[in-house]
């Protein structure tokens, strides 16, 4: 008999239709828009974006980050909680005025033939026009974000934050200027913070250079130096005060070779006995070590390479650069100095030297160490304050091996240098008088300064923008509203989880819990989830670059994004890298496709066989009208619930603030959660009780039908529910197709399925179908081995136990059914020739192999096999047993000779055992 098909999906599923059709209504009814007044009603729980810069498009790094955001964001919205996940951007100073001064080179220009306040006012209309098309391209991909909040680092209402942190900082006394060695990139013209200097491993050369005597031409010492371009303005020779080779020469003067200055020997622990020559030339202007020997000993600082990186003298370098290295660029002037050095004879050696050299995280041009006047943030007291968050309990990081990578750099960190010398961005806050005769101090304001307050004359302001990550360090609570007192800053601060690459731990990630601790007294988040990398088949982390990048906007394309998503949370192991193969998208993305491919067709069949009658509710069903099968079924959704939620929780701290030991590393295993949800509607739903309900849905009508139409799409609502998260259009489209949905309701807002129990224990009912399984799995075991043809039936016995008897005895025609057998019950096994199989508890499985294959045939193909296998097992016992063969042959040979032998002989007796049926 067979059931009309009623069924009102297409036969293929059509995700460029669904996507847009779905994520257009979501949009239009606000699902995801938080309200600062539900949260004083409903647990807040608050993601903040990592904004992405305003000139980025989405990379596939983009689509790891924001799916697993929005997995999570999903996830509690569904469980009840208020979510807010706020999304923005950054106006990435350094990137954006890039961006624009390239366009300008192309035209024959430069931002000074332009001018300070045309090209800022070019760079805002380059990023209004084009900039923010990555927020576009992440809906694309089903990003839940409350996009009525879309932040930006240099709007009105932010910028206003960063000027309260800066003035708040410097009446801290945290913010002062100072006059430092610091990373200085000549290409970008800026000086950089530490952790945008990224080292790079570098096959170098150690240059040994010989300074004579003054007074003594006849002694010499030698210096062992990387960068001899530097020499020029050298002001000491360091050696340590301990090293007895030097200790007659500390206090004379050498000469410096090529531009004949003279400087002394000086003592100093900082210098290395053991490196190189154990003698060190001291350069304080571009050498941040180098500058502290300077300031410890009083001694000048002269400047000889510029802003962009030429050799020539500056501020009080006068007599050091000679007129032929003078405008020469630093690596041209390494050859230039090298070779003159060499036509003196001061050219001891030249050595390979592997060395780690910073480059700008920007461009990559080779960072210049430089002594200038920056602006800089004092860290300690900021960072003891993050470094106590996370080991009183009130923040963690996963994977947890990350928490001491945080540390090391917390406890090491030194002091930040936030101010830039370029013009896109947040201008430094500080007014200085015009007026030579005035004392006005600098003056920090948050507001603009017109004149000045001492003398009332005019004023200028600082030329200098602030570091980029200053403004984004705020970003927990700058898009909140603060420091205004604003009800969203009320309702969703702090916030819950931050979700990251590991590459910005140091840049953003902790910066943003210094400053939540500093400015509010509040972690910003409770847990920072660090996500592994997405690399190619070579291990190679994707780039534009490098050329290996996939577009996660074609993917959508060919497969849809519901596909990209589930292939990227599917394969995401805690901290765990993505690899994808940026040549074969089928090959990467067939997870996901076939998932879906495989949800739609069981959604498709269900919902045929479910019809478009109401239902009636699960509870109104009294217990004793659900048969075993109803009973298993609801029995896993119950376990595969549990199973998410322990995979994806606990959603924050029991306590509301402190994590516990037991709590601290748990939660957030998406893959796991993904597969929990597959199992359960791909292995359980779909292969078992969709089968096993065949023919009671088959029955025109009858309550029994009306049960089990009733658990089937509550069975399916839930797996729905649980995937909704991961897949939310697929999922949208079919829960939407059930006959009990409400009108006018979404899945994404539906709640969180609650599993029945929590203790774990199966039903009775759920038992006996567990058996019924295994039974059938034996028989179809069966039916395989012996090649039996799959429309034929075959007889079958079972022998149980009492108490398991009677339950199998109940669920005979649904083995039967599902396994193709005329099952019977029996108290002992009947003997004689048949495939006998022990299943679980002592039940025992008989299939007779009369009339169900060619019982002489049979027993003569297995006796030839095991002849053929005795035979192969002898030789190999053989060769075991020859001592020349184990001496001689390699260890991990010998072994897996003994295990391939163990593993014949199992087989061999198999064989007899089979024989024995037969009565051979």
């Amino acid at each position: 008999m067979t059931a009309p098909d009623t069924n009102p999906l297409p036969t293929t599923y059509d995700a460029a239709a669904t996507e847009s059709t779905w994520y257009a209504r979501w949009t239009e009814h606000g699902v995801f828009t938080a309200d600062a007044e539900r949260a004083a009603t409903r647990e807040p729980f608050v993601i903040v974006i990592p904004p992405p810069n305003v000139t980025a498009v989405l990379h596939m790094g983009h689509g790891l980050n924001n799916t697993v955001q929005d997995v999570l964001i999903r996830w509690r919205r569904m469980a009840g909680d208020e979510a807010l996940w706020l999304p923005g951007t950054d106006h990435a100073g350094i990137a954006t005025q890039n961006v624009v001064e390239k366009q300008l080179a192309a035209q024959g220009q430069t931002r000074f033939d332009v001018g300070r306040g045309p090209f800022v006012d070019k760079v805002a209309e380059f990023v209004e026009h084009t900039g923010g098309e990555i927020l576009n391209q992440l809906k694309a991909i089903g990003s839940s974000a409350d996009w009525s909040r879309t932040a930006y680092t240099f709007s009105p209402a932010l910028s206003k934050s960063v000027r309260e942190a800066f003035v708040r900082l410097h009446e801290d006394g945290l913010v002062y200027k100072g006059h430092r060695v610091i990373h200085w990139c000549p290409r970008c013209g800026t000086s950089l913070s530490d952790e945008e200097a990224e080292f790079t491993d570098t096959t170098g050369k150690l240059y040994h250079l010989r300074y004579t005597l003054a007074d003594d031409p006849t002694q010499s010492i030698t210096v062992a130096t990387t960068r001899p371009e530097t020499m020029l303005g050298d002001v000491a020779v360091a050696v340590n005060p301990e090293d007895e080779r030097y200790l007659a020469m500390i206090g004379k003067d050498v000469v410096l070779p090529i531009n004949g200055v003279r400087v002394p020997i000086i003592a100093d622990s900082y210098t290395d006995a053991a490196f190189g020559t154990g003698a060190v030339k001291i350069t304080p202007a571009h050498d941040a070590n180098d500058f502290e020997v300077g300031k410890r000993h009083g001694l000048a600082m002269p400047v000889i390479i510029d802003a962009e990186g030429i050799v020539r003298e500056v501020d009080d370098a006068a007599g050091r650069v000679p007129a032929a290295l003078a405008g020469l660029d630093r690596a041209e002037a390494r050859t230039a100095i090298v070779k003159m050095l060499e036509a003196e004879g001061a050219l001891v050696k030249v050595e390979p030297h592997a060395h780690a050299v910073r480059h700008c995280y920007r461009c990559d041009t080779v960072v210049e160490p430089r002594l200038s006047d920056q602006w800089f943030v004092r860290m300690r007291p900021l960072a003891d304050k993050a470094l106590d968050v996370l080991r009183g309990g009130q923040l963690r990081i996963l994977p947890d091996r990350w928490e001491a990578v945080y540390v090391n750099w917390l406890e090491g960190i030194r002091d930040w240098n936030i101010s830039r010398q370029i013009w896109w961005g947040h201008r430094v806050p500080v007014w200085y008088c015009d007026n030579p005769t005035c004392a006005q101090e600098p003056i920090v304001s948050r507001t603009d300064v017109t004149a000045c307050p001492s003398c009332h004359g005019t004023v200028r302001q600082d030329e200098d923008v602030l570091d980029t990550w200053f403004s984004s360090w705020l970003w927990p609570f700058s898009t909140l509203g603060w420091p205004d007192e604003t009800p969203d800053l009320k309702a969703f601060y702090p916030g819950d989880v931050l979700v990251t690459a590991p590459e910005i731990l140091f840049f953003w990630v902790s910066r943003m819990v210094m400053s939540g601790c500093w400015f509010l007294d509040q972690t910003p988040f409770h847990t920072v989830y660090l996500h592994g990398t997405v690399r190619d088949m070579q291990h190679k982390k994707m780039s534009k670059s490098l050329g290996n990048g996939i577009d996660p906007l074609d993917v959508v394309k060919l497969y849809g994004a519901d596909a990209l998503r589930w292939t990227m949370t599917a394969g995401l192991g805690l901290g765990v890298d993505v690899m994808l193969d940026p040549n074969d998208l089928e090959k990467s993305f067939a997870p996901g496709r076939n998932f879906c491919t495989k949800l739609w067709n069981i959604g498709r069949f269900l919902l045929s066989r479910v019809g478009t009658e109401p239902l009636q509710s699960l509870s109104s069903i009294a217990p004793e009208r659900l048969t075993a099968a109803d009973q298993w079924i609801l029995d896993r959704l119950d376990q595969a619930i549990l199973d998410c939620d322990a995979a994806l929780g606990p959603p924050r701290p029991a306590n509301g603030h402190t994590w516990t030991e037991a709590e601290r590393g748990r939660g957030l295993r998406l893959s796991e959660y993904a597969e929990a949800a597959r199992r359960f509607v791909w292995n359980e739903l779909a292969d078992w009780y969709l089968e096993a309900l065949k023919p009671r849905l088959y029955a025109t009508e009858g309550e029994d039908r009306e049960v089990a139409r009733t658990v089937l799409a509550h069975a399916f609502d839930g797996a729905l529910r649980l995937l909704q998260p991961v897949v939310p259009f697929i999922t949208e489209a079919l829960w939407q197709q059930l006959p009990n949905t409400p009108e006018g309701a979404f899945l994404a807002q539906a709640a969180w399925p609650v599993s029945r129990r929590a203790d774990g224990a199966a039903s009775v009912g759920a038992q006996a179908f567990e058996y019924t399984r295994d039974a059938v799995q034996a028989i179809r075991s069966v039916r395989s081995e012996y090649n039996v043809n799959p429309g034929a039936w075959v007889e079958a016995m079972l022998v149980a136990p009492a108490g398991i008897a009677e339950l199998l005895d109940a669920q005979r025609d649904t083995i039967g059914s599902l396994a193709r057998a005329r099952v019977a019950m029996a108290s002992e096994n009947p003997g004689g020739a048949s495939a006998q199989l022990l299943l679980r508890d002592g039940v025992e499985l008989v299939v007779p192999l009369a009339g169900m294959v060619d019982l002489e045939k049979e027993k003569q193909r297995l006796q030839g096999e095991l002849t053929q296998l005795e035979t192969q097992l002898n030789a190999l016992d053989g060769r075991l047993a020859n001592e020349k063969f184990v001496a001689k042959a390699p260890p991990a040979l010998v072994e897996a000779e003994r295990a391939k032998a163990e593993e014949w002989r199992a087989r061999c007796e198999l064989m007899r055992t089979k024989l024995g049926t037969f009565g051979a």
